[in-house]
């Protein structure tokens, strides 16, 4: 298998003034969660990917699915980078730990 696992990190900072706002907000947020991506903190959740054109596909639905106002932003790094990741305060997460265990039963 010659896959390339990459990360897909979504930033944002939507609205939540008017009820209109906070349904985007919500919907934006459910968006994330049913394609897979894990909350890091508030307002930041990642997703894994096994490739770049897997990674790509998912920013395409992240295109169709953002609110019409707000910020969103997308970085897309390689799994080595993002497990260099420096965790400066806090813990890692739940879904993080899970996924290095994972990794280390695939090999």
């Amino acid at each position: 298998m010659n896959s390339r696992f990459m990360r897909i990190l979504v930033f944002f900072d939507l609205p939540t003034k008017s009820k209109q706002d906070k349904r985007n907000y919500s919907h934006f947020r459910k968006f994330l969660i049913n394609d897979g991506y894990d909350m890091l903190q508030f307002s930041v959740y990642s997703r894994i990917t096994r490739n770049h054109d897997d990674a790509s596909k998912h920013i395409r639905r992240l295109r169709i699915n953002i609110p019409p106002e707000g910020s969103i932003r997308a970085l897309v790094v390689t799994e080595k980078q993002y497990a260099a990741m420096y965790v400066l305060l806090g813990e890692r997460t739940k879904a993080e730990n899970e996924l290095n265990m994972n990794e280390l039963l695939l090999f």
